[in-house]
């Protein structure tokens, strides 16, 4: 299973924002930390603030900060939210499906990794602060404000 770029870029804002010392961030802060597009970033803050994760201000002073401990986010709850599709391979249309027993195994094995991730919460991906923020800060400078040369496809 490999996660979506979204997914992605959701999971690294909430790491910043659980990391910076303000709490605080902006879409150009961490695009330009990251490398990454800032539109689609946008979409991914929007999509953050409606799950309940973030909370944004628009505007000048505006940004996003978390609108929960980092302790209450748990990384099963915002994978669940962020991917659109857990299904591991599309078994509907195959002629053996009647059969088969693949579709309920990936079904178990989906569940045990979202089970694995309800174990944990942001603070746990986050629990080295110090390192982390010093390892964002270190970033090299972006190239290009679209380059998502670093970001899983």
């Amino acid at each position: 299973m490999q996660l979506t770029r979204h997914t992605d870029y959701a999971l690294r804002v909430l790491i910043h924002l659980a990391v910076t010392p303000t709490g605080r961030a902006t879409i150009p802060e961490v695009a330009d930390a990251y490398a990454l597009s800032r539109n689609h970033l946008m979409k991914v803050v929007h999509h953050l603030g409606l799950g309940g994760f973030i909370t944004t201000q628009r505007g000048r002073g505006g940004g996003f900060t978390l609108a929960r401990p980092p302790e209450l986010i748990s990384l099963g709850e915002v994978i669940r939210h962020t991917e659109t599709d857990m299904n591991l391979a599309d078994c509907a249309g195959c002629g053996l499906r009647s059969a088969c027993g693949l579709s309920g195994i990936l079904k178990a094995a989906t569940a045990a990794f979202l089970a694995v991730l309800d174990q944990h919460s942001l603070a746990d991906a986050a629990k080295d602060k110090a390192g982390l923020a010093a390892l964002i800060a270190a970033l090299p400078a972006p190239l290009s404000q679209v380059s998502d040369s670093c970001a899983p496809s």
